[in-house]
């Protein structure tokens, strides 16, 4: 059901419903103001309010794609090394999908790895709970499509997906400090020391692809 409320009680539920992605301001042939949750047929000039859902930020994105990120959330996991892995993460973004990626490049990242109940293999995709381990394209795209992501890509040019982090990132002191410039050298002689030995061929020790 389309709601349309007045000015005043459309701001009032825009702070206190977080339930909503999106709320749709529109202005009328009469310059009346009207908030609704749908997008309106016709109006002279529509505006988009970005409400909080989780950690997914929607503000930017088409409404079909915006909806799909808040109920079924992509994320990828990801090593150095991985060629499936740089063709998993090509097709999402040819596909104009809205994901996060996590690296497992050190120790730590493995131990959190594992600690999810995966053995190593990557990459892993989880579209909302759907689990894909290993890159097949038909699965996929198939995972995808049920989750209701568009076919072909809506995104505007300008969109970028966030930077990739890390499975198990440094605890928010360390990271503080790094920011901060302080114990530069110690900092990154301790995250080196922790990182997994260097590839044999492809794959990582203790991981395939």
């Amino acid at each position: 059901m389309n709601r349309v409320l007045p000015t005043c009680t459309a701001l009032l539920l825009l702070v206190a419903a977080s339930a909503h992605a999106q709320l749709y301001k529109s202005v009328g042939p009469d310059g009346k103001v009207t908030y609704s949750d749908v997008p309106p047929a016709s109006a002279s000039r529509v505006e988009t309010k970005t409400v909080a859902s989780g950690s997914a930020n929607t503000g930017d994105l088409p409404y079909e794609v915006a909806e799909a990120v808040k109920n079924h959330p992509v994320t990828l996991y990801t090593a150095r090394n991985c060629a499936p892995c740089d063709d998993g993460r090509k097709m999402l973004t040819a596909r104009g999908i809205p994901f996060s990626e996590k690296t497992v490049n050190t120790a730590e990242d493995a131990v959190r790895f594992r600690q999810m109940g995966e053995d190593g293999q990557v990459p892993v995709l989880f579209v909302g709970r759907n689990k894909q381990r290993g890159y097949e394209a038909g699965a996929w795209n198939g995972a995808l499509t049920a989750a209701g992501y568009p076919e072909t890509s809506k995104l505007s040019k300008s969109y970028h997906n966030p930077p990739a982090e890390p499975a198990a990132p440094a605890p928010k002191a360390i990271a503080e400090k790094r920011q901060n410039g302080d114990n530069v050298g110690k900092q990154a002689s301790r995250s080196s020391a922790t990182e997994l030995p260097p590839a044999i061929g492809n794959a990582p020790p203790g991981f395939r692809f």
